[in-house]
């Protein structure tokens, strides 16, 4: 019998996890495919947290909502300056 009192932990881990810079990707790609501005929309999504900003489209709502603000804010800089401030 075992012990009741002892937690047990297990993780239950997706058939594939996207990167933020994956995400940013698809969602861009939603965006554009809809006829909006992806710049505008994502940077309206991070400033204000309304996922209404993003489209539906292809799951790019549903999508970026499992990524938090911060971090794509974090990847967007990475990149930004990885190709202009770094070259």
């Amino acid at each position: 019998m075992k012990k009741l009192e002892n937690t047990q932990y297990f993780k239950i881990q997706s058939d594939q996890e996207l990167k933020v810079g994956d995400v940013l990707q698809l969602v861009y790609q939603a965006m554009t495919e809809k006829g909006y501005d992806p710049v505008n929309q994502i940077v309206g999504y991070i400033m204000s947290g309304d996922p209404t900003y993003i489209t539906s489209h292809n799951g790019a709502r549903s999508l970026i909502m499992k990524v938090e603000r911060d971090e794509l804010v974090e990847e967007l800089l990475r990149v930004y300056v990885d190709k202009t401030v770094k070259e």
